[in-house]
């Protein structure tokens, strides 16, 4: 019996997708055989460059199709073929994406309409066309202003000299760490984090320091120890509604960070994609810290990932200055067309507005979440796009995964996020991508119904 050697197809718009193309190429092609075992995902993660939740959702996405059948406790094999051909059991269900992260889309957001409708309003205007133009790696001075007036909700008398804007919140965070951070650098941050951080520390040569964390997200005793034995050049947290856990850092909790930075002066980058979600945000650390503190926040979460834009904080102007040189060497610019869409929502209140819709309907299915999944040790936040759910004693969070893409239902587990030996027997459900309210309460359903079974009666469920 063979093994797959992986690869990414050609074409594919998303990574996940160039992996089941790639397996379904190889198949065609007689490369592999049915019946041939896939490489565990972890491996083929490292071999591909590519973080763990995207090979995840490969496998899901070719158990969808048929393409593969994972046996608990074995792996994962190419599916077996009838005698006409087509692939054995292949799934006719439509599946559940739970495993990206993305925010709902809303009618009340009608971004269907907004974005081309702005769009042809900025192309149309006196100067419109500028907008297809090379523009400053720091953002044109009017997007800067427009990003400022949006961020002086959060953090107050900020100046458009110290903004920089970028391709998304990964983008920001990449720069960041290359202009701060060199190989063997260590990052701080919870013994669970966002997987991009991961991705770039494997990248770039960086280690990474798991701290403890409980439901108010980085113990700071596990910071004050980590410092104490070697402080490390940077802390990456997530202030609010923690990816993945949910948690949100109480204000003492902040100062009492912001004190442990300062005696062993570490640089402090706080990753703020959900605050403004949230009908009560808190102080970010950057309005507590400004000197000390990398402030990113972003479009994707409180209005579309599509936009890929952020806008990061930095100390001063000449910090921003320096970032750019890296923003510059990276990806010259953001999307001058999309930082002009994104600074008009700010000045006309769209952004605010269609945040609000985001917020409402990520309220509406936090509810159904917690009704549907009954007793299950979850945690949430009402205005969060995902929840972070503990297995039971009966489960590995790795066979639910299993058991779950089986009925057509993508969702992530914990030692995707983990970034030291403790791997936690949890996953992340996110709430955003299923198309209605209908399609994730069915969804949830089934996962409560497989949650409440032993893994060997799970199988009569799929």
């Amino acid at each position: 019996m063979s093994s797959w050697e992986p690869w990414l197809a050609e074409g594919g718009q998303l990574k996940y997708r160039g992996i089941v193309e790639a397996i379904e190429i190889d198949l065609k092609s007689g490369r592999i055989q049915p019946g041939d075992r896939l490489p565990p995902q972890r491996m083929i993660a490292e071999i591909l460059g590519v973080d763990l939740t995207t090979v995840t959702r490969a496998f899901n996405e070719a158990r969808r199709r048929g393409l593969v059948e994972a046996n608990a406790g074995r792996g994962t094999f190419i599916r077996r073929r009838i005698d006409d051909g087509r692939m054995l059991g292949a799934a006719s269900a439509p599946a559940v994406d739970l495993s990206m992260n993305i925010p709902p889309q809303p009618a009340a957001a009608n971004l269907k309409r907004l974005i081309p409708e702005t769009i042809a309003n900025l192309l149309s205007e006196e100067g419109g066309m500028l907008n297809l133009h090379y523009q400053e790696s720091t953002g044109s001075e009017s997007d800067r202003a427009a990003a400022a007036v949006w961020l002086r909700q959060r953090i107050p008398d900020l100046r458009p000299a110290s903004i920089v804007l970028t391709n998304g919140a990964q983008n920001a965070l990449f720069a960041i760490c290359e202009c701060l951070a060199s190989p063997g650098d260590s990052i701080a941050a919870g013994f669970v984090t966002y997987p991009g951080l991961k991705a770039i520390a494997r990248q770039r040569g960086f280690a990474l320091r798991p701290l403890e964390m409980d439901e108010q997200g980085i113990d700071p005793r596990s910071f004050e120890a980590c410092c104490v034995t070697a402080p490390p050049k940077l802390l990456y947290v997530i202030p609010a509604i923690d990816n993945p856990t949910t948690a949100t850092l109480s204000e003492e909790r902040r100062h009492e960070i912001i004190a442990i930075a300062r005696r062993h002066n570490v640089t402090i980058i706080e990753d703020d994609p959900y605050s403004s979600l949230q009908s009560d945000p808190l102080m970010p650390i950057a309005a507590l810290a400004p000197d000390i503190t990398w402030h990113i926040a972003t479009l994707s979460k409180c209005a579309s990932p599509a936009l890929r834009i952020a806008y990061v904080v930095a100390p001063g102007a000449a910090a921003a200055t320096r970032l750019a040189g890296v923003i510059r060497a990276v990806n010259l610019m953001v999307p001058p067309l999309n930082a002009a869409l994104a600074s008009r929502w700010i000045v006309t209140g769209i952004l605010d507005d269609v945040a609000l819709a985001i917020r409402e309907e990520n309220i509406a299915r936090q509810k159904l979440a917690m009704s549907a999944l009954g007793g299950a040790h979850v945690a949430s936040d009402k205005c969060a796009s995902h929840i972070w759910m503990c297995m039971p004693p009966q489960w590995r969070a790795t066979d639910f995964v299993e058991h779950a893409g089986r009925l057509g239902i993508s969702v992530v587990p914990g030692s995707a996020f983990a970034i030291g030996s403790k791997e936690p027997e949890a996953l992340r459900l996110s709430l955003g991508v299923a198309p209605d309210r209908d399609a994730l309460l069915h969804a949830l359903k089934q996962l409560a119904e497989l949650l409440s079974q032993p893994p060997v009666a799970a199988k009569a469920i799929v």
